[in-house]
């Protein structure tokens, strides 16, 4: 039987996204498999993977707040602003104080422009920026808004600092910490990362790989899959007769006759079981509903 829904990976470092996502599809026998924001390959923490028919559930994750602890360096500077990179710059950092520190910091709590590295995986004219970077021909992409919510220094042992991180989507960790390394006056890159929250879900509820392989082995991997309807834990809920399951089915029409959604947004419509059977938006007419997707069985 087909196994819809989420399950939360403790990515280990040394792997793609892609390639925890494909041990994960092999495991649960899925059909389908995605995952909902990438980490990079020496990164590890919380990675959402879909399976099966939530993998149209991940545009409603990617914009998610994210939490971070990251380890940077200061005194060198690398091209990939991470330990991955070739050295490009080094200098001696000096001692800076706690004040001082903790001062570049908080320099960049709230929202601001950041400029995305040249080594990511965003794209001009199709192609990754990574690729365009390795062989020789950087492109640089306009600076975007980006907010970091929260950003505390809990560690210092120089020329290393650890920061805990709370962020908008599409925030550059190892840009953050090249620039605070710059603010500093010595430089400095990202030496490790964490991701220990994403899209609502916590480090402490994900597997390793090696757990879900033996889950899968043992019969028991499903039992760890959150369903689809509730891995989206911050959206409203509607809850749709069989008549109203049946026009969805169909996709026809669904008014605030049918049912009682919010006033604006989107939310998730479930049936008696708790099932998730859409995700509708209230949006321009304040009488009907959009459709963001359908989930009733294929």
């Amino acid at each position: 039987m087909d196994l819809d829904g989420i399950l939360l990976v403790d990515k280990p470092e040394g792997i793609s996204s892609a390639k925890v996502v494909s041990r994960v599809k092999k495991a649960a026998g899925a059909r389908k498999a995605g995952h909902a924001g990438t980490l990079d390959p020496f990164a590890t923490g919380v990675l959402v993977c879909c399976l099966n028919r939530a993998t149209r559930l991940a545009r409603f994750f990617l914009d998610s707040e994210k939490r971070y602890r990251a380890l940077m360096t200061l005194g060198v500077e690398t091209d990939t602003q991470d330990a991955t990179g070739t050295v490009v710059a080094e200098c001696d950092p000096g001692k800076p104080d706690i004040a001082e520190i903790r001062a570049a910091v908080e320099a960049f709590r709230g929202k601001f422009r950041q400029q995305p590295p040249a080594f990511s995986a965003l794209k001009h004219r199709g192609v990754p920026l990574y690729k365009l970077a390795r062989k020789g021909t950087p492109v640089q992409k306009p600076a975007r808004a980006v907010q970091i919510r929260s950003i505390k220094v809990i560690g210092v042992d120089l020329p290393q600092i650890e920061l805990d991180v709370t962020c908008s989507a599409g925030t550059y960790i190892r840009t953050l910490c090249a620039d605070i390394g710059r603010r500093l006056g010595c430089g400095g890159h990202l030496k490790t990362l964490r991701r220990l929250k994403s899209s609502g879900f916590s480090i402490d509820e994900a597997l390793t790989l090696e757990q879900i392989e033996q889950e899968a082995q043992a019969g028991s991997l499903a039992a760890r899959i959150l369903p689809m309807a509730s891995a989206l834990r911050s959206m409203p809920a509607a809850v749709a007769d069989r008549q109203v399951v049946e026009k969805i089915s169909f996709g026809r029409t669904i008014t605030t006759s049918d049912l009682a959604g919010p006033a604006k947004g989107a939310f998730k419509v479930v049936d008696s079981g708790d099932r998730l059977v859409a995700v509708l938006e209230a949006g321009n007419d304040p009488d009907r509903y959009t459709y963001c997707g359908v989930f009733t069985k294929e």
